[in-house]
């Protein structure tokens, strides 16, 4: 009788149980052998599949006794150099505090949509913003993509998961009187090169922190974005910008390098002063700093800019909200979609379209008025 051929490594094999579950099989290399079960032939199929990809790419294999938690600190790690900081610190927060204690007993191959929702109108439940809930699902829809590269699930159960409803994010748009009042409000203050930079150019906020002296020519007027500055954890990292077009040369309005004139003369007075306690060389010379010469700390800005606002009876606004106001300005004053996507450092048209450019009430109004010259006057 002639004796059975040996599967080669990687082989594998599907075939339906009694019960009415699927096997798959495949050989390992060294000969070992290793079976999953599925639900569907499409579902083995698919983890067949996945498992026979981890092997080619010499990936390491998990096993049937994986849990959420398990997987999600390998995934973790796994990302740990893939990412930015920032993202990095956001993703292991939202693992710690919402995905673990909810879902991180539960064996990796069988959770479901059913799992993921419940963990989601828990949070509803507890408080927590739909938009919140939603970014946790998004990165336990990440760590299962993951997963299912490395043949460990055969679906991604938060994926199939119906997200929570999410309203519209509404900006008011900031119109040139309100733009005016807000300089106004920051007038001689040492936050006002800050926000008139911030405003009139449309910065991110670790964009404007992370900006050098060596970044800008005020005779030229030009402003170099070539670093960010974050706090990660209780560091502060220079990090480099989000995207390829977030590096960029924006051209400075004249009374925009004004500010910034007459902020550096304010600066070096302060250095005069302090003399050898002034920090400022360790951090690079960086153009918006704190009293001795330090980065500037995201809520102590938030909180003067806050009080600046309310001594001038104008309503609360995040710092982030000045990039928003930057862009319906542009809007507002006829700049083109295509320049103020270079100017922002959008990496698309759409984002610029879609998420900050907001269309003020007498805008509406003048477009109308436009109409109606134009078709019956």
């Amino acid at each position: 009788m002639a004796k059975a051929k040996r599967r080669s490594n990687n082989e594998g094999s599907i075939t339906k149980r009694q019960d009415g579950r699927w096997m798959a099989r495949v050989t390992l290399p060294g000969g070992k052998r290793r079976a999953f079960y599925a639900r569907t032939k499409a579902e083995a199929i698919k983890r067949l599949q996945g498992t026979q990809s981890a092997v080619a790419q010499g990936l390491p294999l998990g096993n049937e006794r994986e849990t959420v938690a398990t997987w999600i600190k390998t995934w973790l790690d796994a990302s740990k150099t893939r990412v930015r900081a920032r993202t990095w610190e956001r993703y292991t927060q939202i693992a710690k505090f919402h995905l673990l204690p909810r879902l991180g007993h539960i064996r990796l191959t069988k959770l479901t949509p059913a799992d993921v929702e419940r963990m989601m109108r828990e949070g509803l439940d507890a408080g927590q913003a739909a938009r919140s809930v939603a970014q946790h699902r998004a990165v336990l829809r990440s760590a299962l993509r993951a997963a299912m590269k490395h043949g460990l699930v055969a679906r991604n159960v938060a994926g199939l998961a119906d997200a929570p409803h999410l309203p519209e994010l509404e900006y008011e748009a900031v119109t040139p009187a309100k733009a005016r009042a807000i300089f106004e409000a920051v007038s001689g203050d040492r936050l006002e090169a800050f926000v008139t930079v911030a405003l009139a150019c449309g910065l991110r906020e670790g964009e404007a922190l992370g900006a050098r002296w060596s970044d800008v020519d005020l005779e030229a007027g030009t402003l170099h974005i070539q670093r960010s500055l974050q706090r990660i954890g209780h560091e502060w990292q220079f990090l480099e910008p989000k995207t390829k077009r977030s590096r960029r040369t924006i051209s400075l309005p004249a009374p925009v390098a004004q500010a910034l004139q007459e902020h550096k003369m304010r600066q070096v007075v302060e250095r005069l002063l302090l003399g050898p306690d002034w920090e400022g060389e360790r951090w690079g010379g960086l153009i918006f700093t704190n009293e001795v010469g330090g980065p500037l700390n995201r809520s102590t800005v938030l909180r003067h800019f806050h009080r600046l606002l309310s001594r001038a009876g104008l309503p609360k606004m995040r710092v982030h909200d000045l990039r928003h106001g930057a862009a319906s300005l542009m809007a507002a004053l006829g700049v083109s979609a295509r320049v103020a996507m270079e100017v922002l450092g959008h990496s698309q048209i759409s984002t610029t379209m879609n998420h900050y450019t907001h269309v003020a009430p007498e805008w509406q109004r003048d477009a109308a008025d436009m109409v109606a010259k134009g078709l019956w006057a």
